[in-house]
């Protein structure tokens, strides 16, 4: 089996172009990270997430996966030494489907909230990011894209791409299928914030756990 983590090795040209371009140590404190998602809990017979960098080592983990969208539970974002970074839990009470993102295992003081967009006429558009408490209207990000076909972008307030979602391959072209993809996200926004995305687009258009 193709190795899961990220490939040293560049795969195509614009890839090869990219890691040219991030060799300048002018340059090493901007550079973006490339992330592999692995939709696999380290832990036996647990649904859940495990996050690798470029050189194959663990990043993030996700341990109790909720089996489906509709579980009342609660899914928390660790780091690689089990330290949760992040809890999600879907806001009670609310119309649609609206999560609510909190530091560490905390349930108080939320630091944003996830909306599922729906309109049936633009399906561009996956999901808005904006903050807990104040006008929803203050829209932080927003996520574009086809998270079925793994091919999705994070733009902030500005409209300036951030972080992107795209198909992994290995060095030989084998596919890895949807399970095992790449998260590239820019120095602008924090790695967690933008796996915590992952994990809520998971939930909202991911296929159900039979």
């Amino acid at each position: 089996m193709a190795k899961v983590y990220p490939n040293v090795a560049p795969t195509t040209a614009k890839e090869k172009q990219r890691l040219f371009n991030s060799k300048s140590a002018n340059d090493a404190l901007d550079a973006e990270v490339v992330l592999t998602v692995w939709k696999k809990s380290l832990l036996f017979n647990c649904h859940g997430f495990t996050v690798y960098d470029g050189k194959g080592n663990l990043v993030f983990r996700v341990d109790n996966y909720m089996a489906t969208s509709g579980n009342n539970g609660e899914i928390v974002l660790m780091d690689a030494a089990g330290k949760p970074l992040l809890t999600i839990r879907r806001k009670r009470l609310s119309l649609g489907d609206n999560w609510l993102v909190y530091e560490g295992e905390t349930a108080i003081n939320p630091r944003f909230l996830v909306k599922k967009h729906v309109n049936i006429l633009n399906t561009k558009y996956l999901a808005h990011v904006s903050p807990a408490s104040g006008s929803n209207k203050n829209v932080m990000y927003e996520i574009e894209g086809s998270y079925a076909q793994r091919c999705c972008a994070v733009y902030d307030e500005k409209k300036r791409r951030v972080a992107e979602i795209k198909k992994k391959e290995s060095v030989g072209g084998v596919a890895f299928g949807v399970d095992v993809f790449r998260l590239i996200v820019d120095p602008e926004m924090d790695t967690s914030v933008a796996m915590a995305m992952v994990i809520l687009l998971d939930q909202m258009f991911g296929s159900p756990r039979r």
